[in-house]
Protein backbone atom coordinates (compact mmCIF):
# COMPACT_ATOMS: atom_id res chain seq x y z
CA UNK A 1 0.00 0.00 0.00
CA UNK A 2 2.84 2.27 1.39
CA UNK A 3 6.51 2.92 -0.31
CA UNK A 4 8.68 4.38 2.42
CA UNK A 5 10.58 7.29 2.07
CA UNK A 6 14.09 8.36 3.11
CA UNK A 7 12.82 11.70 4.97
CA UNK A 8 10.50 11.08 7.11
CA UNK A 9 8.48 13.98 8.42
CA UNK A 10 9.60 16.09 11.17
CA UNK A 11 9.44 14.25 14.71
CA UNK A 12 8.66 10.97 12.88
CA UNK A 13 11.02 8.18 14.15
CA UNK A 14 12.14 5.99 11.88
CA UNK A 15 11.97 3.12 14.64
CA UNK A 16 8.43 3.26 15.77
CA UNK A 17 6.22 0.75 14.03
CA UNK A 18 3.40 2.60 12.67
CA UNK A 19 0.88 0.92 14.87
CA UNK A 20 2.85 1.75 17.95
CA UNK A 21 2.65 5.26 17.41
CA UNK A 22 0.54 7.93 18.80
CA UNK A 23 0.29 10.07 15.39
CA UNK A 24 0.96 8.57 12.15
CA UNK A 25 2.02 10.61 9.05
CA UNK A 26 1.45 9.48 5.21
CA UNK A 27 1.33 11.13 2.28
CA UNK A 28 -1.40 10.74 -1.13
CA UNK A 29 0.51 11.90 -3.86
CA UNK A 30 -2.89 11.53 -6.14
CA UNK A 31 -6.40 12.24 -5.83
CA UNK A 32 -9.11 12.16 -8.26
CA UNK A 33 -8.28 13.97 -11.76
CA UNK A 34 -10.47 16.17 -13.77
CA UNK A 35 -10.80 15.53 -17.45
CA UNK A 36 -8.24 17.76 -18.97
CA UNK A 37 -6.59 18.78 -15.91
CA UNK A 38 -3.76 17.21 -14.54
CA UNK A 39 -3.21 16.62 -11.15
CA UNK A 40 0.97 15.39 -11.90
CA UNK A 41 2.14 19.08 -9.88
CA UNK A 42 0.97 17.98 -6.30
CA UNK A 43 2.56 14.63 -7.05
CA UNK A 44 5.76 15.54 -4.79
CA UNK A 45 4.24 17.39 -2.40
CA UNK A 46 4.38 15.17 0.40
CA UNK A 47 8.85 14.81 -0.06
CA UNK A 48 8.88 18.29 -0.44
CA UNK A 49 7.42 19.06 2.52
CA UNK A 50 9.19 16.18 4.41
CA UNK A 51 12.53 17.65 3.02
CA UNK A 52 11.53 21.26 3.88
CA UNK A 53 12.47 20.34 7.59
CA UNK A 54 14.83 18.07 7.30
CA UNK A 55 17.94 20.00 8.90
CA UNK A 56 15.22 20.99 11.56
CA UNK A 57 14.70 17.40 12.15
CA UNK A 58 18.33 16.63 13.95
CA UNK A 59 17.18 19.36 16.83
CA UNK A 60 14.04 17.78 18.07
CA UNK A 61 15.35 18.81 22.05
CA UNK A 62 15.99 22.45 20.73
CA UNK A 63 13.12 24.87 21.90
CA UNK A 64 10.15 26.06 19.99
CA UNK A 65 8.99 29.11 20.66
CA UNK A 66 6.01 28.73 18.82
CA UNK A 67 4.82 25.70 21.39
CA UNK A 68 6.91 27.35 23.88
CA UNK A 69 9.06 23.75 24.30
CA UNK A 70 10.59 21.29 22.33
CA UNK A 71 7.99 19.86 19.22
CA UNK A 72 6.85 16.93 21.05
CA UNK A 73 6.51 18.17 24.39
CA UNK A 74 7.80 16.01 26.70
CA UNK A 75 5.41 13.52 27.34
CA UNK A 76 6.72 10.53 25.19
CA UNK A 77 4.41 11.25 22.14
CA UNK A 78 5.14 8.99 19.54
CA UNK A 79 5.19 9.76 15.79
CA UNK A 80 5.94 7.63 12.71
CA UNK A 81 5.82 8.06 9.32
CA UNK A 82 4.47 5.65 7.01
CA UNK A 83 5.43 6.68 3.64
CA UNK A 84 3.37 8.16 0.75
CA UNK A 85 0.49 5.60 -0.75
CA UNK A 86 0.89 3.78 -4.25
CA UNK A 87 -0.96 6.31 -5.88
CA UNK A 88 -1.63 6.76 -9.49
CA UNK A 89 -2.49 10.06 -11.31
CA UNK A 90 -5.67 8.94 -13.79
CA UNK A 91 -7.01 6.01 -11.01
CA UNK A 92 -9.50 8.56 -8.49
CA UNK A 93 -11.31 5.62 -7.92
CA UNK A 94 -7.81 3.80 -6.46
CA UNK A 95 -6.64 6.89 -4.98
CA UNK A 96 -9.97 7.12 -2.96
CA UNK A 97 -9.45 3.73 -1.79
CA UNK A 98 -5.98 3.70 -1.04
CA UNK A 99 -6.40 6.84 0.77
CA UNK A 100 -9.52 5.51 3.01
CA UNK A 101 -8.20 1.87 3.82
CA UNK A 102 -4.88 3.65 5.18
CA UNK A 103 -6.66 6.13 6.93
CA UNK A 104 -8.93 3.51 8.63
CA UNK A 105 -5.96 1.23 9.61
CA UNK A 106 -4.17 4.48 11.45
CA UNK A 107 -7.43 5.41 13.20
CA UNK A 108 -8.70 1.67 13.88
CA UNK A 109 -4.87 1.24 15.61
CA UNK A 110 -6.06 4.63 17.92
CA UNK A 111 -3.35 6.82 16.06
CA UNK A 112 -3.95 10.26 14.56
CA UNK A 113 -3.90 10.21 10.94
CA UNK A 114 -1.96 13.17 9.32
CA UNK A 115 -1.95 13.05 5.65
CA UNK A 116 0.20 14.91 3.20
CA UNK A 117 -1.62 15.73 0.10
CA UNK A 118 -1.90 15.71 -3.28
CA UNK A 119 -4.60 17.96 -4.39
CA UNK A 120 -7.55 19.03 -2.80
CA UNK A 121 -9.63 15.76 -3.86
CA UNK A 122 -7.67 13.61 -1.55
CA UNK A 123 -9.74 14.72 1.62
CA UNK A 124 -12.78 13.05 0.65
CA UNK A 125 -12.09 9.76 1.45
CA UNK A 126 -10.16 10.60 4.19
CA UNK A 127 -13.15 12.08 6.14
CA UNK A 128 -14.96 9.21 5.19
CA UNK A 129 -12.95 6.85 7.02
CA UNK A 130 -12.85 9.09 9.95
CA UNK A 131 -16.40 7.59 10.75
CA UNK A 132 -15.44 5.07 13.23
CA UNK A 133 -14.62 8.21 15.37
CA UNK A 134 -18.01 9.44 16.11
CA UNK A 135 -19.67 12.58 14.98
CA UNK A 136 -17.22 15.43 13.36
CA UNK A 137 -16.36 18.58 12.91
CA UNK A 138 -14.57 19.81 10.44
CA UNK A 139 -12.64 22.89 10.25
CA UNK A 140 -11.94 24.06 6.83
CA UNK A 141 -8.98 26.43 6.41
CA UNK A 142 -9.39 27.63 2.36
CA UNK A 143 -10.21 30.04 -0.05
CA UNK A 144 -12.44 28.14 -1.52
CA UNK A 145 -15.82 26.78 0.11
CA UNK A 146 -15.83 23.62 -2.53
CA UNK A 147 -19.39 22.60 -2.70
CA UNK A 148 -20.06 22.15 -6.28
CA UNK A 149 -21.89 19.00 -7.02
CA UNK A 150 -19.62 18.15 -9.95
CA UNK A 151 -17.45 19.59 -11.92
CA UNK A 152 -16.41 18.44 -15.67
CA UNK A 153 -18.89 15.48 -14.99
CA UNK A 154 -16.73 14.06 -11.89
CA UNK A 155 -18.01 14.43 -8.39
CA UNK A 156 -15.54 13.65 -6.46
CA UNK A 157 -12.78 16.30 -7.56
CA UNK A 158 -11.33 19.32 -5.20
CA UNK A 159 -14.54 21.44 -6.28
CA UNK A 160 -16.38 18.89 -4.17
CA UNK A 161 -15.06 18.28 -1.12
CA UNK A 162 -16.86 19.33 1.90
CA UNK A 163 -20.30 19.11 -0.86
CA UNK A 164 -19.01 15.28 -0.61
CA UNK A 165 -18.60 16.18 3.26
CA UNK A 166 -21.96 17.32 3.96
CA UNK A 167 -23.55 13.68 2.93
CA UNK A 168 -21.86 11.96 5.64
CA UNK A 169 -23.86 11.09 8.30
CA UNK A 170 -21.25 11.44 10.87
CA UNK A 171 -19.78 14.86 9.76
CA UNK A 172 -22.53 17.15 12.12
CA UNK A 173 -20.90 20.82 11.22
CA UNK A 174 -18.53 22.58 8.97
CA UNK A 175 -16.75 25.65 9.79
CA UNK A 176 -14.90 27.34 6.20
CA UNK A 177 -12.34 29.89 7.34
CA UNK A 178 -10.28 31.82 4.80
CA UNK A 179 -12.42 31.79 2.43
CA UNK A 180 -12.28 35.30 0.02
CA UNK A 181 -12.20 35.86 -3.88
CA UNK A 182 -13.67 34.41 -6.34
CA UNK A 183 -13.85 30.43 -6.97
CA UNK A 184 -16.23 27.39 -8.45
CA UNK A 185 -18.73 28.40 -6.52
CA UNK A 186 -21.76 30.34 -7.49
CA UNK A 187 -24.90 31.85 -5.85
CA UNK A 188 -26.77 28.10 -5.60
CA UNK A 189 -23.50 26.30 -3.95
CA UNK A 190 -23.21 29.05 -1.57
CA UNK A 191 -27.06 29.11 -0.74
CA UNK A 192 -26.94 24.84 -0.15
CA UNK A 193 -24.09 25.65 2.32
CA UNK A 194 -25.41 27.82 4.18
CA UNK A 195 -28.58 25.96 4.09
CA UNK A 196 -26.63 22.84 5.59
CA UNK A 197 -25.37 24.59 8.07
CA UNK A 198 -22.27 25.62 7.39
CA UNK A 199 -20.37 28.35 8.71
CA UNK A 200 -18.50 30.58 6.35
CA UNK A 201 -15.50 32.76 8.00
CA UNK A 202 -14.54 35.02 5.10
CA UNK A 203 -10.69 35.68 5.65
CA UNK A 204 -12.26 39.53 6.34
CA UNK A 205 -14.09 38.14 9.82
CA UNK A 206 -10.39 36.23 10.95
CA UNK A 207 -8.68 39.52 10.37
CA UNK A 208 -10.65 41.52 11.94
CA UNK A 209 -12.20 39.54 14.51
CA UNK A 210 -9.30 36.85 15.35
CA UNK A 211 -9.57 33.13 16.01
CA UNK A 212 -12.71 34.10 18.31
CA UNK A 213 -14.60 34.73 14.73
CA UNK A 214 -13.74 30.44 14.66
CA UNK A 215 -14.02 29.62 17.48
CA UNK A 216 -17.60 30.65 18.35
CA UNK A 217 -19.19 27.94 16.12
CA UNK A 218 -16.79 25.24 17.34
CA UNK A 219 -18.50 22.97 20.43
CA UNK A 220 -16.45 22.43 22.74
CA UNK A 221 -15.08 18.88 22.91
CA UNK A 222 -16.08 18.10 19.51
CA UNK A 223 -14.36 15.51 17.65
CA UNK A 224 -12.84 17.95 15.22
CA UNK A 225 -10.55 17.53 11.92
CA UNK A 226 -8.73 20.37 10.09
CA UNK A 227 -8.17 19.87 6.56
CA UNK A 228 -5.63 22.90 5.37
CA UNK A 229 -5.74 23.71 1.88
CA UNK A 230 -2.20 25.70 0.92
CA UNK A 231 -4.59 28.56 -0.72
CA UNK A 232 -5.81 29.41 2.39
CA UNK A 233 -2.94 31.68 2.80
CA UNK A 234 -2.14 34.59 1.65
CA UNK A 235 0.28 34.48 -1.98
CA UNK A 236 2.61 36.49 -0.67
CA UNK A 237 3.75 33.70 2.21
CA UNK A 238 2.39 31.08 -0.06
CA UNK A 239 2.84 31.73 -3.90
CA UNK A 240 2.82 28.03 -4.34
CA UNK A 241 -0.56 27.13 -4.85
CA UNK A 242 -2.42 26.73 -8.01
CA UNK A 243 -5.08 29.35 -6.94
CA UNK A 244 -3.18 32.97 -5.37
CA UNK A 245 -5.56 35.19 -3.89
CA UNK A 246 -4.95 37.95 -2.15
CA UNK A 247 -5.75 37.97 1.29
CA UNK A 248 -5.50 35.18 2.80
CA UNK A 249 -4.45 34.04 6.17
CA UNK A 250 -0.63 34.34 8.09
CA UNK A 251 1.54 31.89 9.29
CA UNK A 252 0.80 33.53 12.68
CA UNK A 253 -3.21 33.60 12.14
CA UNK A 254 -2.45 30.11 10.94
CA UNK A 255 -1.01 28.52 14.09
CA UNK A 256 -3.06 30.30 16.43
CA UNK A 257 -6.20 28.61 14.99
CA UNK A 258 -4.75 25.06 15.11
CA UNK A 259 -3.93 25.63 18.18
CA UNK A 260 -7.38 27.43 19.44
CA UNK A 261 -9.05 24.47 18.19
CA UNK A 262 -6.94 21.69 19.94
CA UNK A 263 -7.69 23.53 23.10
CA UNK A 264 -10.99 23.73 22.74
CA UNK A 265 -12.23 20.70 21.09
CA UNK A 266 -10.26 16.86 20.26
CA UNK A 267 -8.10 17.25 17.70
CA UNK A 268 -8.81 13.86 15.46
CA UNK A 269 -6.92 14.27 12.74
CA UNK A 270 -5.51 16.60 9.97
CA UNK A 271 -4.50 17.01 6.85
CA UNK A 272 -2.37 19.61 4.11
CA UNK A 273 -3.58 19.24 0.37
CA UNK A 274 -2.53 21.72 -2.35
CA UNK A 275 0.97 22.78 -2.27
CA UNK A 276 2.39 22.94 -5.95
CA UNK A 277 6.29 22.27 -5.54
CA UNK A 278 7.06 23.99 -9.06
CA UNK A 279 5.56 27.46 -7.66
CA UNK A 280 8.03 27.78 -4.97
CA UNK A 281 11.89 27.77 -6.66
CA UNK A 282 13.33 29.11 -3.35
CA UNK A 283 11.84 26.25 -0.87
CA UNK A 284 10.45 29.22 1.17
CA UNK A 285 6.99 28.14 0.61
CA UNK A 286 7.60 24.73 1.80
CA UNK A 287 9.32 25.49 4.91
CA UNK A 288 5.90 27.96 5.38
CA UNK A 289 3.75 24.99 4.69
CA UNK A 290 5.41 22.13 6.99
CA UNK A 291 6.01 24.20 9.76
CA UNK A 292 2.28 25.20 9.78
CA UNK A 293 2.32 21.53 9.57
CA UNK A 294 4.72 20.68 12.10
CA UNK A 295 3.25 23.29 14.70
CA UNK A 296 -0.28 21.36 14.53
CA UNK A 297 1.86 17.77 15.15
CA UNK A 298 3.24 19.84 18.12
CA UNK A 299 0.28 21.25 19.67
CA UNK A 300 -1.13 17.20 19.32
CA UNK A 301 1.51 16.09 21.56
CA UNK A 302 0.50 18.23 23.65
CA UNK A 303 -3.15 18.36 23.79
CA UNK A 304 -3.76 14.63 22.96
Amino acid sequence: MYYLVDTPFIGANKDIDPADADLVVFGAPHGTVYRDIDNEPYADAPDTLRRALEDDARWLDHWDFDLDGPLLGDRGFAVADAGNLKTSPLDGAGNRHLIREATAQIVDGGAIPVMIGGDDSTPIPFIEALKPLGPLTIVQIDAHIDWRDERRGEPMGFSSTMRRASELEHVEAIIQVGIRGPGSARRAEVDLAKGWGAKIVTARDLHRDGTAAVMQHLKSGANCMITFDCDGLDPAIMPAVMAPTPGGLSYTQSIDLIDAVVKKSRLVAFDMVEFVPSRDPNGIAAMTAARILANGIGCLARGS
